[in-house]
């Protein structure tokens, strides 16, 4: 993602000359208005949707209702053609062909909406778009005739499979999108053995991207952002690569391959030229769930733990995207991401943007409570509680959030 996206985003940079997110300008200035239904502060013209959707997913995905305005941002975003642009300042001007839509952005978008509900006409209409500009190699590229990657691949399929389509029947050329992905992942020679390369090189070799195997993994599985840990596996370490040609296999070298990157230290590693390697978060993040999505639990929750102890400042310099990855891996782990190594996550994620409606966990468990109460309900305790000289702030003072499970 891009936060994931990193890698996708400097793919298109060659092609149309943009940016990555993680470029963006880093605050708006005091005459830039950003829409007040928009999470993060920052300029949102490469990453505006991507971003909004990783935030709304995120608050879905633990119980919390998005503010309506919020949701109501997104959808306006949409061409008219069922695409989305990174950020659309005028959304009543009508797209164009200078308009930069691209797939990574509207698959978000599909995942995002397609949770929340309520719009299938929206989501309809995008993943049509979606399956118009598939690739003959069964695949996508970020931008619409691009070469596949496997991360847009991955994030695509993500899509098909949330607005209920079966990734394996979406063919172009009589090719499906794990077609694509199996041409993206590396054999089993070599110390890179079952990782994915992000695309081929100009001479058609595949380089190992830790980035992309992350992404690879939830493709092949046909996973979208937001997954149950699955059932445990043997550890995927101890797993022999096999060069057998099934999106089931082809996950699970690259899971092995994961787990042996994020053993030494726990996380992943980047790198810009001329600098020393430093932690990847995002992609430490992303692996987590593509491992916890596999059943691959033991290193997943390791490195769910360094993420725990290292993440904060990471997610606070980088807004509603990193806490919603970080928010999606300790939901693939079973965690508390209301108490992630100390950090709330979803308080963090909340305070980047408008604030939310009530938190629909919170609102059933109170409803419950009160009809648990017994024959005359809560209100003949609380008038109890008055006679008695007692604060009704007293009765409801020890409710928290619980957590999500």
């Amino acid at each position: 993602m891009n936060v994931r996206r990193s890698a996708a985003v400097l793919a298109a940079v060659a092609v149309v000359g943009a940016a990555t997110p993680a470029a963006a300008d880093p605050s708006p200035s005091p005459s830039q208005a950003f829409p007040s239904a928009l999470y993060g502060g920052k300029d949102p013209k490469f990453d505006g949707v991507w971003r909004q959707s990783l935030a709304l997913l995120a608050q879905k995905t633990v119980g919390v209702k998005p503010a309506a305005k919020s949701v109501e941002w997104l959808v306006r975003q949409q061409c008219a053609d069922g695409s989305f642009a990174p950020y659309r300042a005028d959304p009543t001007a009508a797209c164009d062909a200078k308009t930069m839509v691209d797939t990574n952005q509207t698959a978000a978008a599909v995942q995002a909406l397609t949770a929340l509900g309520g719009h299938d006409t929206v989501t309809g209409k995008a993943v049509a778009w979606l399956k118009s500009v598939q690739n003959k190699d069964g695949g996508w590229g970020y931008t619409p005739g691009g070469a596949s990657d496997t991360n847009s691949t991955s994030v695509v399929i993500g899509a098909l499979t949330a607005a209920g389509e079966k990734p394996q029947q979406v063919e172009k050329g009589g090719k499906s999108p794990y077609d694509a992905l199996q041409k993206l992942a590396l054999g089993c020679d070599g110390d890179d053995a079952g990782a994915f390369a992000f695309q081929p090189d100009k001479k058609g070799r595949l380089a190992a991207n830790a980035d992309a195997t992350a992404a690879g993994v939830l493709g092949a599985l046909g996973k979208g952002m937001v997954v149950k840990p699955g059932e445990k596996t043997e550890a995927a370490k101890g797993q022999a690569c096999e060069d057998k040609k099934t999106p089931q296999q082809a996950a699970a070298n690259g899971a092995a391959y994961l787990t042996k990157a994020l053993a030494e230290d726990g996380h992943l590693t980047s790198a810009l030229p001329g600098a020393d390697p430093q932690p990847d978060y995002g992609n430490t993040a992303d692996a987590v769930v593509a491992l916890a999505a596999r059943g691959d639990t033991g290193q997943a929750e390791k490195s769910l733990s360094w993420l725990e102890k290292n993440a904060s400042a990471w997610a606070a310099q980088n807004g509603p995207a990193a806490y919603a990855q970080l928010i999606f891996a300790a939901h693939a782990t079973g965690t508390n991401p209301r108490d992630f190594g100390g950090t709330d996550l979803v308080k963090q994620l909340n305070a980047t943007g408008p604030a939310p409606q009530t938190a629909e966990k919170t609102q059933a468990a109170e409803e419950e409570s009160d009809s648990d109460s017994g024959p005359f309900g809560v209100w003949w305790y609380v008038g109890v509680c008055l006679v008695a000289g007692v604060g009704i702030g007293f009765l409801f003072s020890g409710r928290r959030n619980r957590q999500q499970p």
